[in-house]
Parts: structure tokens; C-alpha cells; sequence
């Protein structure tokens, strides 16, 4: 297992992703984000899920839109490198269902997954053992699930069609989500488990 540790820090370091120490960095500094958001809280999903808490969809359409302007900019400058996976419509479709029941089930965002564990909290830390498990299955079953995953669209991006205005589509994206994130009104979800 120690091998297996060292061999990921190596690939990190191989690949030109930044030192070691950089990744660790923004994971602590992601981590603290969802700390101090409340998003690692299950009451937090829960209130999202039932349209009693405007939380998770306000930070996720902040997060996508501020780093989606970022990222474009550390790749038209070279900071940072991407390979746009090939769209496989089964796999979305089958991924998507997944990924809802598991959030559904566990109250959590995978990412916050292991913010929780941090906490101690057991029923996280069975949710990251059951998506290794899931993981190693996927992995070892692929030659045949890939007969269920449809047939490869290409690699499909939006700024693919409109070539030469990438910045001009990046920024209206961004521009709709944030607005949108701010005129979501605030609403908190009060457990009645509480009064």
C-alpha cells in the first residue's frame, strides 16, 4: 500500500501538475471551503434536496463559474493542461443515475466525502470504502460494461462551436451562473428534529 502512495505522488510530480506540496495545498484549502460552507453536512443536502435550502446549488454555480473563468486562463497561459474525455451517452445516463442514488443515500457530495472522514464522521467513511469498491468493480468489469455505455460521440466541447470566442463563452456562462446563484434566494433549512 505505502508503494501505491509514493507511486501517486510520483505520477503528480511526473505529470507537471505542480509540487507535491501545491496539490496538498489547494485539497486543504478546498477541504476548508467545505468546512466553512457547511457543505460536508448532511442537513445541508438533505434541506437542498427537499427545495428547503439554497446552499449547494448557490455555491455550486459560484464554484463552476469563477473557476471555469480561471481555468481558461491557466490554460490559454499554459499553467494548466486538460483531455476532454469522449462523450459516451449510456455512461452519462447510467453515471448520472448512480452518482443521484449515491447521493441520495449518503446525504453527500463524493468531494465531501472525505471532508467528512476528517470529522470522523463512520457513515462517510462508509461511503468512500463503498466508491473504492465501486471503483475496483468498474474497473475489473469495463470490458463488458463498455457494451452499456453507448457509442462514442467524440470529445464534445461548447466552445467547440464557436470557435474563436471561447473567452466570450466562458464569461457569458459564468456571467448567467453567478447571477442566477445571487438572485437564488437565501433560504437555510431548520431540521424540525431541532425545535
Amino acid at each position: 500500500m505505502i508503494d501505491s502512495i509514493v507511486h501517486m505522488f510520483s505520477v503528480v510530480e511526473n505529470q507537471q501538475h505542480g509540487s507535491v506540496f501545491l496539490v496538498l495545498a489547494i485539497g486543504f484549502v478546498f477541504g476548508a471551503i467545505i468546512l466553512y460552507s457547511r457543505l460536508d453536512k448532511f442537513e445541508k443536502m438533505a434541506g437542498f434536496m427537499i427545495f428547503e435550502d439554497t446552499l449547494v446549488p448557490r455555491m455550486a454555480m459560484m464554484t463552476v463559474a469563477l473557476s471555469g473563468i480561471g481555468f481558461y486562463f491557466l490554460t490559454e497561459y499554459g499553467y494548466a493542461t486538460y483531455d476532454v474525455k469522449p462523450t459516451l451517452l449510456g455512461g452519462l445516463i447510467l453515471g448520472g443515475i448512480l452518482f443521484g442514488i449515491g447521493l441520495v443515500i449518503l446525504g453527500k457530495c463524493p468531494s465531501a466525502f472525505f471532508v467528512s472522514v476528517s470529522e470522523g464522521r463512520v457513515d462517510a467513511l462508509v461511503g468512500v470504502i463503498g466508491g473504492m469498491f465501486g471503483g475496483l468493480a468498474f474497473s475489473l468489469g469495463y470490458p463488458w460494461i463498455k457494451n452499456i455505455l453507448g457509442a462514442d460521440l467524440g470529445k464534445i466541447r461548447l466552445t467547440d462551436f464557436f470557435q474563436g470566442y471561447e473567452l466570450t463563452v466562458i464569461l457569458v456562462m459564468s456571467t448567467i451562473l453567478l447571477t442566477v446563484a445571487f438572485l437564488i434566494p437565501t433560504i437555510d433549512y431548520k431540521d424540525p428534529a431541532d425545535d
